[in-house]
């Protein structure tokens, strides 16, 4: 049996989590953490920048970079909290909910053509498996420690 770290290092490859680039959707080349923010927004939509960049472990310099980028590729909005200016309010453009479904459908695409290489009691162990261990590193010390 191969060790829990050669394991996951070809996972990450396979799975493609090192591309520059993850996805390219309507001429739009996304990169992964794009992608994970693009996600993110569609699910909660007028979430304070704060909250989002919390529950992706992300700094929020880092995630406001991700964000000026994103506006200017016209995939976001950005506006000031009615209740508070201070809070700065995200939100998916027409664009940004377009490219935002189209790579949900790519990613999904590519997860059924995974899992097609499974009966259904392995896709479930797969998945359950995976839920457990998203559990589990919550829970653990070493693991970062997002909202989610």
């Amino acid at each position: 049996m191969q060790e829990p770290r050669e394991v996951f290092q070809t996972f990450t490859r396979r799975f493609g989590l090192l591309n520059k680039t993850c996805c390219s959707v309507l001429d739009q080349e996304v990169s992964l953490v794009q992608s994970h923010i693009l996600f993110e927004i569609s699910k909660r939509p007028g979430s304070a920048m704060q909250e989002i960049a919390d529950l992706l472990g992300m700094d929020i310099t880092t995630f406001s970079r991700q964000i000026q980028t994103l506006i200017k590729r016209e995939l976001v909005l950005k506006s000031p909290s009615s209740e508070d200016r201070r809070i700065q309010l995200i939100h998916l453009t027409p664009l940004g909910q377009q490219v935002t479904d189209g790579i949900d459908t790519e990613v999904n695409a590519h997860l059924e053509d995974i899992f097609k290489q499974m009966t259904p009691f392995e896709k479930t162990a797969v998945l359950q498996s995976i839920t457990l261990l998203n559990e589990a590193m919550l829970n653990s010390d070493f693991c970062c420690k997002t909202s989610s």
